[in-house]
């Protein structure tokens, strides 16, 4: 009987079931939207931001030394110190290695330039770079970290320079000062004694940045490095990770905490804890957040997270009203079938029971619907916010999702319809067939 009143109630108040799914599928629906982009959305964010540059930088730990004779600093301008480039793929063992999106060591020489052989010479600072190094899987290297360089021409090749040649990519208005445009040669001269004295330098393109690598030449790290006398050195790196947003706990020194809340400190992406690790597994190696980067990948994800929860607990709040006012109609229309069972003596639980299964079925049924649109609303917004990651709408189905969104949605249809039912079941069974009657 009991199974079979309920299918009755669904069959002879559709329209009422219908109004109230249709509330709970729109609720659950932005709620599976918000969810499933909130699960992405870190990594979204970290790939806009990656305009930004790095997030962490590595440099030797002696230029944080003062080396000084009677108060004088004697310590050379550019440190004096290296960091070996053998010691880079250690980047990948660390803890959070899987998080490193990007690396781009660089090594800086002191040169002088001329538009040809014999000709005036013009003092000049080249930087070595990776430019499409293969980093154990990893296509990486100074473009990849610093996306807004734009390049007219080609980026020099990687181990194909010699002693007398090479290719390189100099800044647009280097290429100003010397009259340079793709396809041209000019000299390279080292100071004396250091390294290689002088090459040949073919420009294969031309790098506008908007900042003083403008007024760079750009070699492979090899080639810097034949001419600094620095074979498998460079002098600083830069690192993008994956992170997670600084809170206070990120900020304090992991040295002082005890053994298990270092461990916890230790075990959580923060830029601090990853630049520890490097620190660790790299000799001699300084590493350090870039603040400005972190602090605004950090800001943006939490006043995005902040306003997605908002609009979650907005949409479940309305769907709650509305299975209310559906109920409330629904329980008014069947005054007289609930005045009849409690004068054959049907308890106030079995009717409870009978209303709160209607509401559960429907809250399955418009929860698992709410779902599944949610989980594509969620992929099309993704493509319009996210453009830059492609344009393309992609599924984000998240099977872990589907338990909590059915759950909400039979809490807040419980929740909705449960002052509806209490107000039915104080209801006098003779006052309303003598209504009725």
């Amino acid at each position: 009987m009991f199974f079979r009143l309920l299918m009755e109630s669904f069959r002879r108040q559709r329209r009422r079931k219908l109004l109230a799914g249709i509330a709970i599928l729109l609720g659950t629906t932005a709620v599976t939207a918000m969810l499933a982009l909130a699960t992405t959305i870190g990594d979204r964010i970290h790939k806009e931001l990656a305009v930004y540059g790095a997030n962490i930088v590595i440099y030797p730990k002696a230029d944080l030394l003062d080396v000084k004779i009677g108060g004088v600093d004697v310590k050379p301008a550019s440190g004096g110190s290296y960091l070996k480039e053998s010691d880079l793929p250690k980047l990948k063992t660390i803890f959070w290695g899987n998080n490193i999106t990007g690396v781009s060591p660089e090594l800086p020489v002191e040169l002088a330039a001329a538009r040809q052989s014999g000709g005036t010479l013009f003092p000049a600072r080249a930087v070595g770079y990776w430019f499409d190094h293969d980093f154990g899987g990893l296509k990486t290297g100074a473009p990849a970290l610093h996306p807004w360089w734009k390049l007219h021409g080609a980026w020099p090749t990687a181990n194909a320079a010699t002693q007398n040649a090479m290719n390189v990519a100099v800044g647009m208005k280097f290429a100003q000062q010397l009259g340079l445009k793709v396809g041209d040669k000019f000299s390279l001269h080292a100071a004396p004694g250091v390294g290689a004295s002088s090459s040949t330098a073919t420009v294969v393109g031309i790098v506008t940045t908007g900042d003083d690598t403008e007024n760079e030449i750009l070699l492979s790290l090899q080639d810097a490095q034949m001419f600094a006398g620095a074979t498998g050195s460079v002098r600083r790196v830069e690192v993008s990770a994956r992170t997670k947003p600084e809170d206070a706990f990120a900020r304090v020194d992991p040295d002082s905490l005890t053994p298990a809340k270092r461990e916890i400190w230790y075990c959580r992406p923060y830029a601090n804890s990853i630049a520890y690790q490097i620190r660790e597994a790299i000799p001699g190696a300084q590493a350090e957040q870039v603040r400005r980067v972190e602090q605004s990948e950090g800001n943006v994800l939490s006043r995005i997270s902040g306003l997605m929860w908002l609009i979650s607990a907005a949409a479940l709040l309305a769907a709650g009203f509305a299975v209310s006012a559906a109920m409330a109609t629904a329980i008014l229309e069947r005054r007289g079938e609930i005045g009849l069972m409690r004068s054959l003596g049907a308890s106030k639980g079995a009717i409870a029971m009978l209303f709160y299964a209607e509401t559960g079925l429907l809250a399955i049924f418009a929860g698992t619907l709410g779902y599944l649109l949610g989980s594509g609303l969620a992929a099309w917004l993704g493509a319009r916010i996210f453009a830059g990651d492609g344009g393309s709408a992609e599924a984000v189905l998240i099977p872990v999702l589907l338990p909590v969104v059915v759950a909400l949605a039979l809490v807040v249809a419980l929740v909705g319809s449960t002052p509806s039912i209490r107000a039915a079941l104080r209801m006098d069974p003779s006052a309303i067939l003598r209504a009725d009657a």
